[in-house]
């Protein structure tokens, strides 16, 4: 009797190790953010009938807050010739109010980021997404060009804290190559919006001027706000926010972050694929329309193909690469057509090959833009899995030097004027250059890799070196479970 007990013991130890290490292997499903407490109780809002995860609805909300900066910026795209007659300003003013735009999703980050960290991520993303409405909406009664600047540069401090906090939710619930195909997926979602944003921008300048843009925006904005409001739990519980320390604590959080060097290289290379991909959305409306004589309808579709190649690449590394191929040597393959491309389209641009129509240049533009779906989502990827104690920061840094290195790039592409399209092919190829530089000199796949500071020495060992999803603990989902968070801010 004695005996078997011992034998079924035995046989369900076996089962709960098989069982452990399946749940360590399946690929996680969403997990399910609980809507926050209701108003006159204060106990948790129930969730969906029978407890059903609601992954799916919380992958739409990040989806739609990292597509801000999209909606925000490309929506705009068909309207900067119209933007400049309007106001009686030069192409290079008009782009300006993208540049502001983008420095503010930039400085903004660093702010939302830290304060995610401190204060959870909930409250600072509901302040930031009042704030970009109201921004938007004054935006329409803009009367010049300056206003429109300064008004843009407020839309993009306050729009910023979307696409911040997005990431470091993610990162607060997946790990290792379960991140990387969840960015994969965010990237299908928030994707749509730079394919629908220059269609829909072209459709609203057929009815209206460029003012309604911003209508539209508003709108957006507004919906988006009470999703998150309603629907949107708090997934940084109180015990593991960082306490209070002011600027003085989140300086030495982001020099930690930054004497990282594995995380340093990722995060170059991420920041210098951005600006190759902006000093395209900053030049493209001009090259297409001015140079080759495209409409905006014409222009609009062009882009869309374009973001369409972008989300394609992406779901093949979200679905077939991650787990078959290292995250790095997806990467690789990124950062080695997006250079190649980008070599492409300075020939043609400079004439090389004699005078080239729309269609060469296009092809050009769709092969650099869809192998994005290669760089972007790995990149994130491989760097947050180095900061698991401070995402929300980390992902302020990610995002700031991202958007700053677009800033740059987007007043650079206009140098020579409206004629040529050869100072987008510079720009691009320099900064498809500087990535694989930083990907290569300061991430080093080769070599194996120093844990980063902060973090299970087993975990980013695995995850950095392979691109493989560590194994946590036995017993610990690969997903976490986000806590319930308060119905307001």
């Amino acid at each position: 009797m004695r005996e078997s007990s011992r034998r079924t013991e035995t046989r369900g130890a076996r089962r709960a190790g098989r069982t452990g290490r399946d749940e360590r292997d399946r690929p996680p499903t969403d997990p399910v953010p609980r809507a926050g407490a209701g108003r006159k109780g204060g106990g948790a809002r129930s969730g969906p009938p029978g407890g059903r995860p609601t992954g799916l609805l919380v992958t739409l909300i990040l989806g739609g807050l990292t597509a801000v900066p999209p909606l925000s910026l490309d929506m705009y795209l068909p309207a900067l010739p119209a933007v400049g007659d309007s106001l009686g300003s030069s192409a290079t003013t008009v782009q300006l109010t993208l540049t502001a735009c983008l420095l503010g999703l930039a400085l903004g980050q660093l702010l939302v980021g830290p304060m995610s960290d401190r204060w959870g991520r909930r409250r600072p993303l509901l302040a930031g997404l009042v704030a970009y409405v109201v921004a938007t909406a004054l935006c329409v009664l803009a009367p010049d060009a300056t206003t429109l600047v300064v008004l843009r540069l407020i839309q993009g401090l306050a729009g910023s804290a979307g696409i911040v906090i997005a990431r470091a939710v993610a990162r607060d619930l997946y790990e290792g190559n379960a991140m990387a195909r969840f960015f994969s997926t965010l990237m299908l979602i928030s994707g749509v919006a730079p394919i629908a944003a220059p269609v829909i921008g072209g459709q609203v300048l057929r009815i209206t001027d460029w003012r309604g843009i911003f209508v539209v925006l508003t709108v957006v904005g507004t919906l988006l706000t009470l999703v998150v409001w309603r629907w949107l739990g708090e997934t940084l519980p109180p015990e593991h926010r960082r306490p209070a320390g002011g600027l003085p604590e989140t300086l030495r959080t982001m020099r930690g972050l930054l004497a990282d060097r594995v995380f340093t290289g990722y995060l170059l290379a991420s920041s210098f694929s951005f600006a190759a991909l902006f000093a395209y959305v900053a030049a493209s409306s001009f090259v297409i329309q001015e140079i080759y004589g495209a409409s905006p309808q014409t222009f609009s579709l062009i882009f869309g193909l374009n973001s369409i190649g972008l989300i394609g690449v992406g779901q093949i590394n979200g679905h077939l690469l991650v787990g078959r191929v290292s995250l790095d040597k997806a990467l690789a393959a990124g950062l080695a057509v997006i250079t190649a491309a980008a070599t492409a389209l300075l020939l043609l641009s400079a004439g090389v090959f004699g005078e080239v129509g729309l269609v060469p240049v296009a092809a050009t533009l769709f092969v650099l833009m869809s192998a994005m779906g290669l760089a972007m989502p790995n990149t994130n990827a491989q760097a947050l899995m180095r900061t698991r104690h401070a995402a929300g920061t980390a992902s302020a840094l990610l995002g700031t030097a991202t958007f700053l290195a677009g800033a740059i790039a987007s007043p650079l592409v206009g140098v020579a004027g409206e004629g040529t399209a050869v100072p987008m092919a510079v720009v691009q190829l320099v900064c498809a250059l500087a990535a694989g530089a930083a990907f290569l000199l300061l991430c080093r796949p080769w070599r194996p890799r120093p844990p980063a500071e902060g973090t299970r020495a087993t975990e980013l060992g695995a995850a950095g070196e392979t691109g493989q999803t560590a194994v946590p603990p036995a017993g610990q989902a690969t997903a976490r479970q986000t806590q319930p968070g308060p119905a307001g801010p």
